[in-house]
């Protein structure tokens, strides 16, 4: 986080930008918050008033709002807890998220071009997995892992696609496990470490089920009417629509939840489910904004009471 902070103040101060825009709520964006925060750059930021008290990322989204000048959050309750925050109401705007606005316009795959990309076959029923170490969590991550593990190998028919574990403490390991997990049946298991936004998003549509404890599986699954199994706290917070099933990570209650996702019933909810998180047009909302917005570093705390 130093060197990040340290090369992006380098990179800011001879790049003179009018605005620094960040999305999110990961520690490598706490460093260009920081950089330009003390450079007097105006900054912008995406996805805050957000909560998911399963991962410090809830600490570092709620530090950046407080560094930002203009909010774009991606529903309603975010907009008001971030005047809760003490933001301005004239500097925060509900736009949805991006993801909704990739979903809408990436280039569809079809299923032998996602195949060849993958390096096995997508047989139904193909189980999109993507799982991070939960940073503040009660249990271990050797038993998180474990009992997804476990869970996965009740579906001996399934194609179980893995995709990359993100660089939070603990990841090597989770990483290794499903790596050895991978190679038992290395005709229908896969890790993808990098699949990237297009091979991800079509695989994702394409998915029975997603599963795991990602942001994906909260925000882009349900916009494609995909179930979403979300295991343990790191999402809690988050606004869920109704195709998502929470659960703990215990291998029983994670094979249940698989086994009514891919119910019949299940896939009928999924159908009439409608996002949390916008309709799409997030990008142009931003853009208008900014475009038509007096960009200062100056800052009030708004007492909304």
């Amino acid at each position: 986080m130093g060197r990040a902070t340290s090369r992006l103040a380098d990179a800011f101060a001879k790049l003179k930008p009018d605005l620094v825009v960040v999305l999110g709520d990961r520690y490598e964006i706490l460093g260009a918050a920081q950089a330009a925060l003390i450079l007097g750059i105006p900054i912008a930021h995406i996805h805050g008033g957000e909560v998911t008290t399963g991962a410090f990322d809830d600490s570092i989204r709620h530090a950046i709002t407080k560094m930002s000048n203009l909010h774009f959050c991606a529903a309603e309750d975010y907009q008001r807890r971030l005047i809760q925050l003490g933001e301005s109401p004239n500097t925060v705007f509900n736009v949805g998220a991006l993801g909704i606005d990739v979903l809408l316009n990436i280039e569809k795959m079809t299923r032998d071009e996602l195949a060849s990309v993958i390096g096995i076959e997508l047989q139904q029923e193909l189980l999109l997995v993507t799982v991070h170490p939960t940073t503040r969590s009660e249990l271990s991550m050797t038993t998180e892992i474990t009992e997804l593990l476990t869970a996965l190998d009740h579906f001996a028919q399934a194609t179980i696609v893995f995709t990359g574990v993100n660089a939070d403490p603990g990841y090597k390991y989770v990483n290794d496990e499903i790596s050895k997990f991978v190679l038992r049946e290395p005709k229908r298991r896969v890790l993808h470490n990098a699949l990237g936004q297009k091979n991800y998003l079509n695989l994702m549509r394409i998915a029975d089920v997603v599963i795991g404890n990602s942001s994906s599986g909260i925000i882009e699954a349900p916009a494609l009417h995909v179930p979403t199994i979300n295991i343990g706290t790191r999402q809690d917070g988050r606004l869920r629509a109704d195709s998502i099933i929470d659960c703990k990570f215990s291998h029983n209650e994670i094979r249940t939840a698989i086994e009514t996702a891919l119910s019949p019933s299940w896939k009928a909810r999924c159908l009439a489910t409608t996002s949390k998180y916008g309709s799409g047009n997030t990008a142009n909302s931003i853009a208008d904004t900014i475009k038509n917005t007096k960009l200062t570093t100056q800052k009030i705390f708004f007492d909304n009471f």
